[in-house]
């Protein structure tokens, strides 16, 4: 089977795109293979070999051809148009599990979504039709709990509480406190308890908009529980949340599925580990196409995943797997002295935050970890030179990158422009390097405020390691990233480090990014907007004991792939690694 996608954003009058294909258009004998006409563009899927290598050749990326198996055809589930996206196959909600889906973004998970809660109905491939039929789509299914679900669905008694992806969209969406939103969508008289649950006693008289990316995270998964639904989907809930608040919703949402069906998107490789019964994969070409793999054992899907390799489709989802080290890193410590600091504090209206003398060593990749509001970001803007402390004075002769947490977009700004403008730009490290890892190429004339959240995260990944300096200090560079785009830009940023033995700060609450990127830690404490305190630098094994202690958490490792898995709570794993006070590296 044979398809033929075309982005309709790039291909619109005046693109380097419409100019091409409409160059093109009726050339061959047919003169129907391609077409443009009254603006649009179109592609037939059964055009003649030259139109359709000369379709492949449009420039943008603007235009897809793709081979796919004959027998997906049976499962296709919905297609929006002649050249648009297309989903194959759907999740199954299954009662008293936590159903996970791992994927790449653009893949149609908010399309599979739409179609399990009733408001897309399924066209099967035919897009002509003006609706969908259940009926159809319900005859074709085995007898099943998703063949049971989609009856009800298509009746309208099913019910479905959604957290989105994008929380920052809810304080344009809803006006006013925190309390007032919560007490609002209250349907099953949990008020008190899950305020109690969240700890969000002290914010129901803040505003939203005054609310942190983690305050408004859980915020928005405490008003998702508030709903009486028969199923509950949980788009990224791990999302601006430290690991003490991550381990906490994994908790509420295990306790949810006792009751409840849930399917739960994540990114974070660890929180997804320990929090999906049954996961998922879903593979594809983003924009183009998705196809969801029958569900499998979590561990076994993560697996698969890192491995690049699907056994049962025999698919190949990765050029190369994933690997982990089983020890600790023994590199990144024998470098000369880059920058060392005193002991330093610094107070922010009611916060302080006091570090420990350290120093970081040329070469070295370290990690920053710790809880939210403990003061990470205050760090590495006294280091970056953008905040003054009260006490001590960081002496250092070196020029410092900074990708700062939340970035901030200018209009009519092209990306190409943005990072050909970097002091000291190299187009050889941008074309070889960053482009095919961080997957640049297709935004290079985009404007930045046209970008996703994922699209802009890489580009400031990038503006930064292309900026000429010493040390490069990168905030939350796995924010809005898919966990594979996680894991491909933790190693370029390590490979981009090490190749030029230049010194790293890498801030981040995503356990896998940190262990895959670090040399070592710096670990923050203290009480979250209140006081904070910086120890270290340490190596792996040292200073994720003693993070790890702290959050009462312990990992071991993954017999195949070495990655790091959370224990569960009173294990004997989680009481042995305890009592070696080994909360890490259980060798």
């Amino acid at each position: 089977m044979r398809i033929a996608v075309l982005n309709e954003d790039r291909c619109k009058p005046n693109s380097q795109a419409y100019e091409y294909l409409q160059k093109y258009a009726g050339m061959c004998d047919s003169g129907e293979c391609i077409q443009v006409k009254d603006g649009k563009c179109k592609i037939l899927e059964t055009a003649c070999p030259p139109c359709l290598m000369r379709a492949k050749q449009c420039p943008g990326d603007a235009v897809k051809i793709i081979n796919l198996p004959t027998e997906l055809e049976s499962d296709m589930m919905h297609r929006y148009s002649l050249n648009g996206f297309r989903l194959f196959r759907l999740p199954t909600l299954s009662k008293e599990s936590v159903i996970g889906i791992l994927g790449p973004n653009g893949m149609g998970k908010s399309t599979a979504f739409n179609i399990l809660n009733g408001s897309i109905i399924p066209n099967l491939g035919d897009f002509e039709q003006t609706e969908g039929s259940w009926n159809e789509l319900i005859e074709i299914l085995p007898r099943g709990e998703l063949r049971d679900f989609l009856i009800d669905a298509s009746k309208a008694k099913i019910k479905i509480a959604l957290k989105p992806q994008y929380i920052d969209n809810i304080p344009q969406a809803f006006k006013g406190k925190v309390g007032k939103l919560l007490s609002s969508v209250d349907e099953r008289n949990v008020y008190s308890e899950m305020i109690e649950k969240f700890d969000l006693g002290h914010l129901l008289e803040r505003e939203l908009e005054q609310l942190s990316g983690g305050e408004l995270q859980r915020v928005a998964i405490c008003a998702t529980l508030l709903k009486e639904a028969d199923a509950y989907f949980f788009d990224e809930p791990s999302s601006y949340l430290d690991i003490y608040e991550r381990m906490r919703i994994v908790r509420i949402i295990q306790e949810l599925a006792e009751t409840s069906r849930v399917i739960v998107i994540e990114h974070d490789l660890a929180v997804l580990d320990v929090v999906a019964d049954l996961t998922h994969i879903v593979y594809g070409k983003e924009g183009a196409y998705g196809v969801f793999t029958p569900a499998r054992s979590t561990r076994l899907a993560i697996n698969a995943y890192l491995d690049g390799y699907l056994v049962e489709q025999n698919i190949r989802i990765r050029d190369k797997p994933i690997k982990f080290l089983e020890h600790p890193p023994r590199t990144g410590w024998d470098g000369f002295e880059l920058v060392q600091w005193p002991k330093l504090s610094k107070t922010l209206g009611d916060f302080k935050l006091e570090a420990d003398p350290g120093e970081i060593l040329s070469g070295q990749v370290l990690g920053v970890v710790g809880g939210n509001a403990t003061g990470k970001t205050t760090f590495v803007k006294m280091l970056a030179g953008n905040l003054k402390p009260d006490e001590g004075e960081i002496e250092a002769e070196i020029t410092v990158s900074y990708k700062p947490q939340y970035i901030e977009v200018h209009e009519n700004v092209i990306v190409g422009d943005l990072l050909r403008s970097v002091e000291g730009f190299d187009e050889h490290a941008l074309e070889t390097e960053l482009n095919r890892p961080l997957k640049l190429e297709h935004l290079m004339e985009r404007e930045l405020q046209t970008l996703s959240g994922g699209e802009l995260q890489r580009v400031a990944v990038a503006e930064c390691l292309l900026r000429e300096a010493d040390l490069y200090l990168l905030d939350e560079p796995s924010a809005y990233l898919d966990a594979n785009q996680r894991m491909v830009t933790a190693k370029t940023i390590r490979k981009y480090i090490e190749q030029r033995g230049k010194s790293a700060l890498v801030v981040d609450h995503d356990v896998y990014f940190i262990d895959y990127v670090s040399d070592g830690l710096l670990c923050f404490g203290g009480t979250a907007g209140k006081e904070g305190k910086a120890e270290g630098p340490y190596n792996m094994r040292e200073g994720m004991n003693l993070f790890l202690e702290k959050v009462d958490v312990t990992f071991r490792r993954d017999k195949n792939t070495h990655r790091p898995r959370i224990n569960k709570p009173g294990s004997r794993l989680d009481r042995e690694q305890k009592s070696k006070k080994e909360f890490y590296y259980s060798d």
